[in-house]
């Protein structure tokens, strides 16, 4: 074989699309192997429930150059719906999804083939098997009770979440509406699963055991007195850290809300502090996760694209990751160190969801809420 045989050969294998290749071939790929696929398709579209995608974007384009990765901030729940519908039509518009609010992921996007699992060969052996596996958790997020720690210096101004429920919190603790957001009706869902902690923490507050009513369970119970005691219901995130995290107040609310939003104190203007030693716990902690479309347009590119998120080689995982180690969100990698401003996670006191009793339970608990507003 002549060496200019061999060039023309090798350049024919280069420019060999990704279609040419099987899905487990694609797979069992490199980020180097992936590179040149990926550049010839020159984009990947990936659907992200947070807006720190955008620091994501740059920093990939700037990795691997002739790549546009466009992406698009929307909530989990819109996610949800808008998979559903492309797929009912046909078309595939999201190559990556990174999405919470596993327990309806789970079902209406995996089970229904419209998202498949991915787990990059060059990390896999540093992820621990629950995080890969039914889909590719990249990092633990939150939604626990926060405090303006400026108001007050000493820690929080609760201690038990029944705390909520007293005349002194009556129309100041907030919370985004859980029938708008998963992730708060997963909060109010992990609540009822754990009633029985939930009545310990009441005798514990009041002295004596709880009167249930006409609520099935303490969990129930704390739902129902939470909106009896006149809960602010917002539509936003951020719109929680205003209100509860804003510096200058005298007497600020409390609310539910994102740990790793304590990021943007300084930025903000914020004072938000996590309530971590509130009985029985201060909310939850949930996977974020990243998925394929089952069929995506640019599979090379989607690959590279989760393979990037997962992060580097560096001590902290690099720009990939970067926007994500930070204090309250919590890297799946077992080689990356936590970050040193947060709670370790063996002392952060909030519930681990399981997404399939979540699932489960889920709808009902909508409909408790339904019937307190």
């Amino acid at each position: 074989m002549t060496i200019l045989t061999a060039r023309r050969l090798g350049a024919a294998c280069i420019l060999l699309s990704s279609a040419a290749f099987a899905q487990d071939d694609l797979d069992a790929m490199t980020p180097d192997q992936l590179l040149p696929l990926a550049q010839q398709e020159g984009s990947v579209t990936v659907y992200s429930f947070t807006s720190r995608i955008g620091r994501v974007e740059a920093a990939f384009e700037e990795a691997y150059p002739g790549i546009d990765l466009q992406g698009f901030d929307i909530s989990s729940t819109e996610q949800i719906a808008r998979l559903q519908a492309e797929a009912q039509a046909g078309v595939a518009n999201a190559d990556v999804i990174y999405i919470s609010d596993v327990p309806v992921v789970l079902p209406a996007l995996l089970d229904s083939g419209i998202i498949a699992n991915y787990v990059p060969p060059r990390v896999a052996d540093r992820i621990p098997p629950q995080f890969q596996s039914p889909l590719l958790a990249q990092r633990l997020s939150t939604k626990v009770l926060m405090y303006n720690e400026e108001a007050n210096p000493d820690g929080a101004p609760v201690d038990n979440l029944w705390d909520l429920t007293r005349e002194d919190w009556r129309g100041r603790v907030v919370m985004v509406d859980p029938l708008q957001r998963g992730d708060y009706l997963d909060l109010m869902t992990e609540v009822v699963l754990r009633a029985d902690q939930m009545a310990q923490a009441y005798q514990d507050e009041f002295g004596q055991p709880i009167e249930l009513g006409d609520a099935a369970n303490a969990g129930e119970k704390f739902i129902i007195d939470l909106f009896a005691n006149d809960v602010i219901l917002v539509g936003s995130t951020d719109d929680v850290n205003v209100a509860v995290g804003a510096k200058g107040q005298a007497n600020p609310p409390i609310g539910f809300t994102s740990y790793s939003d304590r990021r943007d104190n300084q930025d903000e203007g914020w004072a938000l502090q996590v309530a971590n030693q509130v009985a029985p716990a201060p909310g939850i902690v949930f996977p974020a996760v990243l998925a394929l479309a089952a069929n995506p347009a640019h599979p090379a590119a989607a690959r590279l694209a989760i393979d990037f998120l997962m992060g580097d080689e560096t001590d902290t995982g690099g720009a990939g990751l970067a926007p994500f180690y930070v204090a309250g969100d919590y890297v799946t990698r077992s080689d990356i160190p936590p970050h040193p401003d947060a709670v370790p996670l063996d002392e952060f006191t909030a519930w681990h969801i399981d997404p399939a009793q979540t699932a489960a339970m889920r709808a009902e608990i909508g409909d408790l809420v339904l019937s307190l507003q």
